[in-house]
């Protein structure tokens, strides 16, 4: 499944729209994502914003071993957006380094 976050822009072809943070980490929960497309700015801030959802990744890789989806930003709020960038820095960190982690396990 590939989710695409946004309150404004229709989906691509092929992907599924979500509007709130809490309904992409609903679908990682469950499992089969391969890749997910995010905004920043979604017209409500009590319903979070798609850094939301990238926080939430990192911490799920970093404390549980979560193997994350393809990240895509598409937000136009270039402030945010490079905040998003290094988040999703940080989660192909801790994805290497959870990897190298596990096969250092199975050696011994």
């Amino acid at each position: 499944m590939k989710i695409f976050l946004d309150d404004m822009r229709e989906a691509p072809e092929g992907w599924v729209r979500a509007y709130w943070p809490n309904e992409v980490i609903c679908l990682l929960k469950k499992g089969n994502v391969e890749e997910i497309s995010l905004d920043h700015d979604l017209g409500d801030d009590d319903k979070g914003n798609g850094y939301d959802v990238l926080l939430w990744i990192e911490r799920a890789v970093f404390l549980n071993g979560f193997i994350a989806p393809v990240i895509n930003i598409h937000s136009a709020n270039i402030s945010a957006r490079h905040k998003m960038e290094m988040a999703k820095e940080n989660i192909a960190r801790y994805s290497i380094n959870a990897s190298s982690l596990s096969h250092k396990c199975k050696e011994k």
